[in-house]
């Protein structure tokens, strides 16, 4: 006779498809505020901004003037969403070939209180030399988040002053050579997907 006990559930694989779910709703919700605001013909996306480098220099929107500026709003601890996604705009750009040049990639943190320059800077060359991360204040962060109608949040996960995720929104948002948005792109594309989207919105 058979005595094996069936495998119980690991906590971890819940876990997991709690965070996928998370992610999902997340980007959607993205979408959402973007076509909400868009389609009603009312606030738009992106403006001016002030933040910092990885060199603690102060950059501001004007500072990528004669660009496409490619914005991700996240946050360095982000376990998968952010690192998938960076990966995949690495990729995309790749395959772009000349016309990636066209493009700066940024990364802009929603945790400031962890996310320093000198962090941020390490993050975001992790992806490649021409991405750029980006910090600031807690308010700074707090400005070109309403800016870009990107949804954060700390959610707590111990009882130490470091025990914590970062909710976030998850879309990338391409803005033209003169700072104006032009389109969302999914975060969830394949870099192929991504590379043909861009292609198209470069012209």
């Amino acid at each position: 006779m058979n005595t094996t006990k069936p495998r119980q559930s690991s906590p971890m694989i819940l876990y997991a498809v709690m965070g996928m779910t998370l992610a999902v709703l997340l980007i959607g919700a993205g979408a959402f505020m973007w076509l909400s605001d868009n389609g009603s013909g009312g606030i738009g996306i992106g403006g001016p901004f002030t933040l910092q480098d990885g060199a603690g220099k102060t950059v501001t929107d004007k500072t990528f003037r004669g660009k496409y500026m490619l914005v991700y709003f996240g946050y360095t601890h982000c376990p998968d969403v952010c690192p998938t996604t960076l990966n995949a705009v690495a990729d995309a750009l790749d395959k772009l070939g000349a016309k990636a040049k066209k493009i700066v990639p940024l990364f802009i943190t929603v945790d400031p209180e962890r996310d320093t320059a000198s962090v941020v800077k390490q993050y975001a060359a992790a992806f490649g030399p021409e991405f750029v991360g980006l910090t600031g204040t807690p308010d700074e962060i707090a400005t070109v988040a309403k800016e870009y109608r990107v949804y954060y949040a700390k959610h707590p996960t111990g009882p130490g002053p470091d025990d914590y995720s970062m909710d976030h929104s998850s879309v990338l948002y391409l803005m033209d050579s003169d700072g104006r948005f032009v389109a969302p792109v999914r975060a969830d594309l394949s870099s192929g997907e991504m590379a043909s989207n861009l292609s198209k919105l470069l012209g």
